[in-house]
């Protein structure tokens, strides 16, 4: 007899304490331990709004999902409104200037080919209710891997300034002086995708198995659904990490500040 979601996870009283104290939990070891770049009390303060967000998203995409996978117009707005969002979440994590818009670019072009493919090959239907999750998790990987290589390409490029002017000296083009410098800090991007997929099944059950069991599937399928959603994730987010390292590469993703407008005639 497959489990009912409810008695894994009731929605009552209690798991509000418990959403509240876990919050309080995060901000106060953020704060106490001052886990922010600047070591001030910053990010607790980003911890309780991420949490307060989460909440508000979460009850608005309950309320609008039901109506949405059932129109196709209606699931295709949620899912650029998924793109949108991740697409700035991801590029303002990255930099704070114009350039952040260049994100989309990671994030879209592995992941809409790939859910476009699964539509064709009858895997996914729309309208229908699977869509979205599998394109969330796709974005959300691809998200991850945007920030994650961004971050560490353009930290390596600022503090390794000089070895991209001695490549440039020696004659290698900027292109290829900035990959020399950024490719090995943009790789680890993908080290978390690499072990959550060692590790699934021995460390960690993911939420597309669990939430298959829950809804009556057989392991042998949750499993399958799971292996499918993490290769996926793998190749979704090897393309999201080569394309930032090109865009800060050629120079698209950058953090210089933007140029100052000269003076009206």
């Amino acid at each position: 007899m497959p489990l009912a979601a409810e008695t894994l996870l009731p929605v009552d009283a209690p798991l509000a304490v418990a959403l509240v104290v876990l919050l309080l939990v995060a901000t106060g070891t953020v704060a106490l331990f001052r886990l922010s770049p600047d070591g001030s009390s910053g990010r607790a303060r980003e911890i309780v709004t991420a949490g307060l967000r989460a909440a508000v998203q979460l009850a608005a995409v309950s309320a609008v999902i039901g109506w949405a996978v059932h129109r196709t117009a209606g699931l295709i707005g949620f899912l650029l409104l998924m793109l949108s969002v991740a697409t700035r979440t991801a590029g303002r994590r990255i930099t704070r200037n114009g350039t952040w818009w260049w994100a989309a670019l990671p994030i879209a072009a592995p992941v809409v080919p790939t859910v476009a493919g699964l539509v064709a090959a009858g895997l996914l239907t729309v309208p229908g209710l699977a869509v979205v999750p599998v394109a969330g998790i796709l974005i959300g990987g691809a998200l991850t891997a945007t920030v994650l290589a961004g971050r560490r390409a353009l930290d390596e490029l600022d503090q390794r300034h000089g070895e991209v002017e001695a490549g440039l000296a020696l004659g290698l083009p900027e292109r290829e002086a900035r990959l020399e410098v950024a490719r090995a800090a943009a790789s680890d991007a993908l080290l978390p995708a690499l072990d959550q997929t060692r590790t699934v099944g021995l460390v960690t059950l993911p939420g597309a198995f669990v939430g298959m069991l829950l809804g009556g599937a057989s392991p042998v399928t949750a499993g399958a659904v799971q292996l499918f959603v993490l290769i996926a994730l793998l190749a979704v987010e090897a393309l999201a990490i080569a394309l930032t390292l090109e865009l800060a590469a050629r120079g698209r993703l950058h953090r210089r500040p933007r140029p100052e407008a000269g003076p009206r005639a």
